[in-house]
């Protein structure tokens, strides 16, 4: 039997069949055989071929070919990476100015990983009730930057209905990821988009005003709309994933663009002469946060630090 894999609890794997049964899936044990550098052989997202037992359960024994997917380095460290979810038309981030802060070179890793494995991305910033007017005046700052970049912005309030009419409209037709450090408010964006999902919410801690896990699972969700969005636990830093020193800029659009004026066609942005990617930071034309975050992810490289 086809079907689509919807949920994965790490052990059990909830497949959606053409026929729109549910079937709790194990992988077969070649599957597990075969040269996987993941912690997840299998994602939400991922078309499979099954098989049924006579208790119910199920069996996976092929996973289709994968359109695109997303991955973050993982914490387990004899694996290489996670796969966040495959088979995507957008990433979305979830990101706050405060309450907790999502820093800047957290936002720009993620969007070269969603350059890096060719998925549309988009930012969210949540929690627009909450800031105060300096806190706002910062936001557009920001929100000016990555759209200049030609990536689409939004800034809402995830607890007010009107606040998400243009998100909703925007995730239309669309299988979109939804990820994040925890306690943006990310399950509970979901449960405003998706109000049959009953995402789990939960508190920010008081320590360095971060957010506390709510989601252990990854779970795909059906909008009333027409799509689907897949819930993922909140994140705390992405690393560089089968990334060279010198594809890194190639994934930091602004970057990139910049870097066919340098000298040298192999071009690090460190110290080179000639380097064109240098020059428009100093003259403004790249911003430095963005500068610093290429550097952060080429540190990566360097010193195989995972994050």
């Amino acid at each position: 039997m086809n079907g689509l894999v919807v949920k994965n609890t790490g052990s059990w794997y909830q497949v959606l069949a053409e026929d729109n049964s549910l079937t709790e899936c194990k992988i077969k044990g070649q599957l597990r055989l075969q040269d996987i550098r993941s912690t997840n052989p299998i994602a939400v997202g991922d078309n499979v071929v099954f098989e049924k037992n006579e208790d119910g359960t199920g069996v996976i024994s092929e996973i289709c070919e994968r359109r695109n997917y997303i991955v973050r380095k993982s914490s387990n460290l004899s694996k290489q990476s996670h796969i966040l979810a495959s088979n995507l038309d957008l990433v979305v981030l979830v990101a706050t100015i405060n309450y907790p802060v999502t820093s800047l070179v957290f936002i720009d890793r993620f969007l070269a990983s969603a350059e890096a494995y060719r998925v549309p991305a988009c930012i969210v910033f949540n929690k627009m009730d909450l800031y105060k007017p300096e806190e706002v005046e910062y936001l557009l700052g920001v929100q000016h930057l990555y759209e200049s970049l030609g990536y689409t912005v939004f800034r809402l309030s995830a607890l007010h209905e009107n606040s998400v009419a243009e998100l909703m409209d925007f995730l239309k037709s669309k299988t979109s990821l939804i990820s994040g450090n925890s306690g943006v408010g990310k399950s509970t964006l979901i449960n405003a988009i998706a109000p049959d999902s009953l995402a789990k919410t939960g508190k920010i801690s008081d320590y360095h005003n971060k957010g506390m896990h709510t989601t252990t699972f990854s779970e795909m969700f059906h909008l009333k709309q027409g799509g689907k969005v897949i819930d993922t636990p909140g994140i705390k830093g992405f690393g560089t994933v089968d990334m060279e020193a010198t594809e890194i800029s190639h994934y930091f659009v602004d970057i990139f663009a910049k870097s066919k004026e340098c000298r040298f066609s192999n071009c690090k942005h460190v110290n080179e002469p000639g380097c064109a990617v240098l020059k428009a930071v100093d003259n403004q034309q790249i911003s430095l946060s963005r500068y610093n975050s290429y550097r952060s992810m080429l540190s990566d490289c360097d010193s195989s630090k995972y994050r």
